[in-house]
């Protein structure tokens, strides 16, 4: 499936920071973008869209971002979704954690546009 035929679900409670991933994600052939502010409101696009990739930050009120993976990995509907973790926080033990829930991949703030596509080329083919 190419990039451009897939829907990508960006969640973060920054919107200056969905603005910079969905730009890169643009320029990278995306073209079926959705946003959600926290991870409450991206299990409800999750109950009503069918996403293919899913962005996500870790730190957001509500539902975090680890939250959000762990529902997505319990969901027989969205349990392969590749699913890539951005995160702040560069400690090993909340890799470590986002490992064992079964993330696809994460990238560090702050990140470059070439980081990010090498990154999605790992889980996602192109």
């Amino acid at each position: 499936m190419a990039y451009k035929d897939m829907t990508v679900l960006i969640v973060d409670d920054f919107l200056t920071m969905r603005r910079i991933v969905r730009k890169i994600l643009r320029d990278l052939q995306f073209e079926n973008i959705i946003e959600a502010e926290d991870g409450s409101a991206a299990v409800e696009v999750l109950s009503t869209n069918k996403i293919d990739l899913i962005v996500s930050d870790w730190n957001m009120p509500k539902m975090t971002g680890l939250e959000l993976l762990k529902y997505v990995r319990s969901q027989e509907s969205t349990k392969d979704l590749p699913f890539l973790m951005v995160t702040a926080e560069a400690q090993k033990e909340n890799i470590v954690e986002a490992v064992k829930a079964k993330v696809s991949n994460y990238i560090v703030k702050p990140f470059t546009a070439a980081i990010l596509e090498e990154k999605l080329g790992k889980i996602v083919p192109k």
